[in-house]
């Protein structure tokens, strides 16, 4: 009875009509997945979740099956400091590893460790790890800003990146700023007149640098710094980093050091960035807590080397890796300040007094780290490093205060670093000291010291013998600094600022003074690289009138007086080391005076002649003339037939064409009378 029932229930249900579950027509659907689905996609997983763990090692050795074990175990070892490895892969093609392997961390700040301690490793010789979290690489591959420079580009020819050396009459270039630095312009200097190289608006936004060879010229942008050389000064690389202030380049012009006080970030220090010029890639980034000595980094004279003092650690990076010289820095309790030889890979440094332990200066050598001379000091204030430019010396200014005495002493230690044992002779002076400067190519050493208005300007000889000779001092002077010719023997004493601009030229040879001069309220002094111009220059940046600058002889004869609006910045464009020998050099002084009658004869030659811009000019004029005689004379020619059209095929082109139809005709013209009595001539 139950089963009738049920089937009469089914067959009823079934005679029914299926029930539709399709939208209306005017139906709109205004839920979205994420309303709808919430809970399930918040289980959807992320496409990087897992490859944030993930970093990429490159620059590992690429091995046979037979070494890859090993391999694998000194891997391991190296990077399981670093957190807990849960995988690895070593790609291989050819039956070798590619020298590159992929490492996947428990977690994300495992990698990220990873990245910050083991990039700069240095496994071999051959062999220095370059560490990247696998999630970076989209980043880097995916740069459109214009400033990021991609890591590989096309080969561009700038031309002759020295062609400046190769001018006829060896003129040397600067640059100037001017205009409150809205224009920058880059002139070849000539005694008579500046001439203009190439000048642009707007070319840098505050001030610009000369690299240590001359090659670059660096402007300074919101964005970074851009780089520019060659005949043209096309742009030779760009470096993005927001906010640069300063820059430094490593002596060897392979590399450049960039400061900006707004990029710096715990986790990815970039408020200093080494950069290798040639590639546009970032080297490294470091933190910097304050700009105020700088350049932070100091480059040993080849460039393979830099070095940093933080709280009484030295730490000292090698190029081109950028990581620590054997990996450690050096623990030097106390260290005040450091600096590099000119001339070998040594460093100077001074730590102060510590209780009974006296204050010490130190030679050390690197990279072996070779302590080669220890000199302690006592009852020392301050210290300061000087080294001559060739490295030959080095003098360490040390201000003490004797017992029993209330004021300071200064203490000059020479240094001779080219001798057994490096000897060491003292200079005592009991007055103020205002400025001290060695002799670029000598082993002389001038001193501005007293107290104004009684300046002392002391010249001192550093002898082979062991003693050290004070020559020569000229009493009250007007100076508060020394500039040094680029090659020695001549000087500028100069009181600039609040001296009013008092310029002494002196010849060291015979410590006589030249000449004495005055360019009010100068700011700046600045020898040419030949020693054989000087400027003197009233920035805009320190004073706001009277901007201009002024070109001398090294003797101190007033050749130029070159008034610019808002006059900021003048700087020389350096030369490279010369590619003579010593013997050629020698050779060259030798026959010296040959030469000087070639250049007295050029110099004469050209005292003669109109500017060069004269000259130009007259040239240009004599073409344009003789273009336009050639083409009236094409146009005579093309005109002749014309020409006898119109005058009844008359010939009038020569002078004596159609004799035959002259006609011969005299006028007579009467022009005065003149009556002359006969009586008058008896």
């Amino acid at each position: 009875m139950q089963d009738t029932v049920n089937m009469a229930a089914e067959s009823e249900f079934d005679d029914e009509e299926e029930p539709s579950f399709s939208d209306q027509e005017d139906f709109v659907d205004d839920i979205d997945d994420e309303e709808l689905l919430e809970d399930v996609l918040r289980e959807k997983p992320l496409e990087a979740d897992g490859i944030d763990s993930v970093v990429v090692v490159d620059n590992v050795p690429q091995v046979g099956p037979e070494r890859l074990e090993k391999l694998k175990n000194v891997i391991h070892k190296i990077f399981s400091k670093f957190g807990k490895i849960t995988n690895e892969f070593y790609p291989e093609a050819a039956g070798t590893t590619k020298g590159y392997i992929f490492l996947e961390y428990a977690s994300p700040n495992q990698a990220l460790e990873a990245v910050k301690n083991a990039d700069g490793y240095k496994l071999d010789k051959q062999h220095t790890f370059r560490v990247n979290l696998f999630t970076d690489f989209d980043k880097y591959m995916n740069i459109s800003d214009q400033w990021e420079t991609p890591e590989k580009q096309p080969f561009k020819d700038f031309g002759n990146m020295r062609h400046w050396l190769e001018d006829p009459d060896c003129r040397d270039q600067y640059s100037v700023i001017y205009e409150s630095g809205e224009r920058t312009a880059i002139f070849s200097n000539d005694p008579k007149e500046p001439i203009l190289v190439e000048e642009r608006a707007r070319w840098t936004e505050t001030y610009v640098r000369w690299s240590p060879k001359g090659t670059y010229l660096a402007t300074f942008h919101q964005r970074g710094i851009a780089l520019w050389g060659g005949e043209k000064f096309k742009q030779i690389q760009r470096f993005s980093h927001q906010g640069v202030s300063l820059i430094d380049f490593s002596p060897c012009e392979r590399y450049v050091v960039t400061f900006s006080p707004l990029m710096d970030t715990k986790e990815d220090p970039q408020a200093i960035i080494i950069w290798d010029i040639l590639t546009g890639q970032k080297k490294r980034g470091f933190h910097c807590e304050s700009s105020a000595h700088w350049p932070i980094f100091k480059w040993s004279q080849d460039g393979k080397f830099f070095a940093r003092m933080t709280q009484d650690t030295l730490s000292i990076y090698e190029t081109p890796s950028m990581g620590l010289l054997d990996k450690k820095s050096l623990k030097i309790n106390g260290i005040k300040d450091f600096s590099w030889s000119p001339g070998d890979n040594i460093i100077a440094f001074w730590v102060p007094e510590d209780k009974d332990i006296p204050a010490r200066v130190t030679l050390m050598q690197f990279p072996s780290r070779l302590e080669i001379r220890v000199r302690n000091l006592f009852n020392v204030v301050d210290c300061k490093l000087h080294w001559q430019r060739q490295g030959d010396y080095l003098c360490v200014k040390v201000d003490r205060t004797p017992r029993g005495t209330q004021g300071v002493v200064t203490n000059f230690e020479i240094f001779r670093m080219r001798e057994k044992q490096v000897p060491v002779d003292v200079v005592e002076m009991k007055e103020s000291i205002i400025a001290f400067a060695w002799e670029p190519n000598g082993s002389k050493f001038a001193v501005l010291h007293g107290e104004s208005p009684r300046i002392n300007a002391s010249f001192y000889h550093v002898k082979s013998n062991g003693k050290i000779d004070l020559i020569k001092m000229f009493d009250k002077q007007q100076a508060n600094s020394i500039f040094w010719s680029p090659q020695g023997q001549f000087m500028v004493l100069a009181g600039l600022r609040s001296m009013n601009g008092a310029l002494a030229f002196v010849d060291s040879s015979d410590c006589t003074i030249m000449y004495i001069a005055e360019h009010y309220m100068a700011s700046d002094v600045e020898w040419d690289p030949t020693g054989r111009y000087v400027v003197t220059s009233v920035s805009w940046w320190s004073h706001k009138v009277d901007n201009a600058y002024w070109l001398w002889t090294f003797q101190g004869r007033l050749l130029q007086k070159n008034n610019k609006d808002r006059f900021c910045q003048l700087l020389w464009r350096p030369r490279p080391p010369t590619l003579l020998s010593q013997e050629q050099i020698k050779a060259i002084k030798k026959d010296l005076k040959k030469y000087s009658k070639i250049f007295e004869q050029k110099d004469r030659l050209s005292q003669s002649k109109a500017s060069k811009e004269l000259v130009d000019k007259r040239r240009l004029m004599l073409e344009e003339y003789r273009q336009y005689k050639d083409s009236a004379i094409q146009l005579y020619n093309q005109q002749r037939e014309l020409r006898l059209q119109l005058r009844g095929g008359v010939d009038t082109d020569e002078l004596d064409s159609n004799v035959e139809d002259w006609e011969e005709e005299t006028i007579e013209f009467f022009i005065s009378e003149e009556i002359i009595n006969l009586g008058d001539l008896e």
